[in-house]
């Protein structure tokens, strides 16, 4: 019997995951290098890293299961925001994001057999002007030390968020309306599951 395979180490992948299949699936960690070229369009780098993660657990399925695979990224005044890399890098990101509008892209890949669909989300998330002391205080929490952008807008990081145009479950990692579009298409309804 063909299984959903969600090939991904995210926590906020596996929360969205169990919420709409009330956890009829499966996880397979993904073996993929993520290397940034700094010259290509997020769009297409989500995309491209999307579709080498489904790739990569593609060997440990069946033929008939489907996998879910996504990649994301923060992306501000033409670069990369990833995970800081400590306390500081997410002062310093925070209060680039201060005020300001940036750009989530998720990377969207849905394969079964020879099957590949891939698509991608963009959300924009405009920031409410904080203050150093505000950062401090967020920081303290741990919670942006592994999100990318160093924020978590399921979390304390939403008390920085002032408005989202587009699919706010994009900006946690997995646009729910697009990957349920994209598994009807191959004859999958999450709402029967």
């Amino acid at each position: 019997m063909a299984k959903i395979v969600l090939a991904s180490s995210s926590p906020r992948r596996k929360e969205l995951m169990d919420r709409i299949t009330r956890g009829q699936y499966e996880i397979m960690i993904p073996g993929v290098e993520e290397t940034f070229d700094g010259m290509s369009p997020p769009e297409d780098v989500v995309a491209e890293f999307s579709r080498k993660k489904a790739g990569s657990v593609r060997r440990r399925c069946d033929p008939d299961d489907i996998i879910i695979a996504a990649d994301t990224i923060v992306w501000h005044e033409g670069a990369v925001l990833g995970k800081p890399a400590g306390g500081e890098d997410a002062a310093r990101m925070l209060r680039e994001l201060s005020g300001g509008w940036h750009s989530v892209y998720t990377g969207l890949t849905v394969r079964r057999g020879d099957t590949v669909l891939t698509q991608e989300e963009i959300t924009s998330v405009k920031m409410r002007e904080f203050s150093d002391e505000m950062i401090r205080r967020y920081i303290q929490t741990g919670e942006p030390l592994d999100k990318a952008g160093a924020y978590g807008i399921q979390g304390a990081g939403a008390l920085l968020v002032e408005r989202v145009d587009g699919d706010f479950f994009n900006v946690m990692g997995l646009p729910l309306c697009r990957l349920s579009t994209m598994l009807e298409s191959i004859g999958i309804d999450l709402m029967l599951m």
